[in-house]
């Protein structure tokens, strides 16, 4: 049984997702031990009570520096014994030492296709005045291992998702949410927990 720890910030839909997964089935072989937000209103902590999972808030606020914190956010990581960490909306740099001590242990969820859009933006696209940058015709999400880097871990799964005319922002937020991350996201777990991905020279081998 894969033990699984799942970070979020916001609402939690990549969380429910996960949730609903292994109450279906797509994802077997996997528990939900602990979610953490660094934000204790964040919706994300309603959804885990409300599934029966221990939910946990570690806010920067509550430390007087960061070094203080990413000790408390390590304790309370560690202390659930995780197989694997969920990076499922987390608005925090997660600490180096904590990236040493669960190498390739850690996955995150990034909206949009790496290598070719990483770190800022939206969804790999630009926004000017509400609309989106014109000429780019996909986007879509990425999961893949964390590693010391931004968004430079090896990749897992990815999914494409079409950019249509007239799209707004959100609109293309949901989409993506609804197109690829909701799939791609419980599909690694699922690979993962079934020991069918492995990592060798840097890259993800998937065996079926």
């Amino acid at each position: 049984m894969l033990k699984i720890l799942v970070c979020v910030s916001g609402g939690g839909t990549n969380l429910q997702a996960i949730i609903d997964g292994i109450a279906q089935g797509t994802i077997t072989n996997t528990e939900v031990v602990r979610v953490i937000s660094n934000n204790k209103n964040a919706y994300a902590l309603e959804r885990a009570k409300n599934a029966g999972i221990d939910a946990v808030c570690v806010s920067p606020k509550d430390y007087t520096d960061r070094e203080q914190f990413n000790e408390a956010f390590l304790q309370a990581v560690t202390g659930a014994e995780p197989d694997l960490i969920v990076l499922a909306g987390f608005l925090v740099v997660i600490p180096e030492k904590m990236i040493k001590a669960y190498p390739n242990q850690i996955i995150n969820i990034h909206p949009s296709l790496i290598p070719s859009f990483c770190g800022t933006g939206y969804y790999g696209l630009k926004v000017h005045e509400g609309a989106l940058e014109r000429g780019v015709k996909v986007t879509g999400a990425t999961v893949h291992f964390v590693d010391e880097g931004t968004d430079t871990g090896p990749i897992i799964l990815q999914k494409a998702v079409a950019v249509e005319e007239g799209d707004t922002p959100e609109i293309l937020q949901k989409r993506v949410m609804e197109q690829a991350e909701w799939q791609i996201m419980p599909r690694a777990i699922d690979l993962i927990a079934n020991g069918k991905v492995s990592v060798r020279n840097g890259k993800v081998w998937l065996s079926e």
